[in-house]
């Protein structure tokens, strides 16, 4: 480097790194992420990558995090605007049959997380977290027990809809949450 001139340093290139990872494992699964594709991914020299990761795992588990934090994100705020039992009900009809869980790419991204965390158990902290943050803001308006099945449901549905080849349409879910929030009223 030549004297008087200095690298110019990118603030942005940790938040670029970790937005690569994602990206790669979406295209690529964990087990075919490295660290070369996600520098290629990101526009960044290899380097970069170690630089602010010490561990390919390092950069998994924070990547996994971020993806937890804008789902969660993503839930609360939904749930946030139910004012009463009846429109955190709809709440959870748009979150499973709309874009906030259903969307492939989180839904793909959900996959790996949860195999990776299933092997790397400091991982499952980042799950035991979402799911946290997700029955919390179930239990303004459910019962613990009622906010554990609404929780599964939300994810369970969403799974399956994925890969299903007659996936449950609105009214179907729909129909679904009511039985599990009122059961009496079958």
């Amino acid at each position: 480097m030549a004297e008087g001139t200095a690298r110019r340093n990118d603030p942005e290139r940790r938040r670029r790194i970790i937005a690569a990872a994602l990206d790669v494992i979406a295209d690529h699964g964990v087990p075919n992420t490295t660290h070369r594709r996600i520098a290629a991914a990101a526009g960044v020299p290899l380097g970069s990558v170690t630089y602010y990761f010490d561990t390919l795992e390092a950069l998994l588990t924070e990547a996994f995090v971020q993806l937890a934090e804008e789902a969660s994100d993503a839930f609360r705020t939904r749930m946030a605007a139910a004012t009463d039992r009846d429109s955190a009900r709809e709440a959870i009809i748009d979150i499973i049959a709309g874009s906030v869980w259903a969307e492939p790419r989180t839904l793909l991204l959900s996959y790996e997380l949860y195999a990776f965390a299933a092997r790397h158990p400091p991982v499952s902290a980042v799950m035991q977290r979402w799911m946290n943050n997700s029955r919390a803001a179930l239990e303004r308006f459910f019962d613990p027990l009622t906010t554990r099945a609404l929780d599964a449901l939300v994810e369970g549905i969403g799974i399956h809809n994925s890969i299903d080849r007659d996936p449950l349409d609105r009214a179907a879910i729909s129909d679904i949450v009511h039985r599990v929030i009122d059961p009496a009223q079958r």
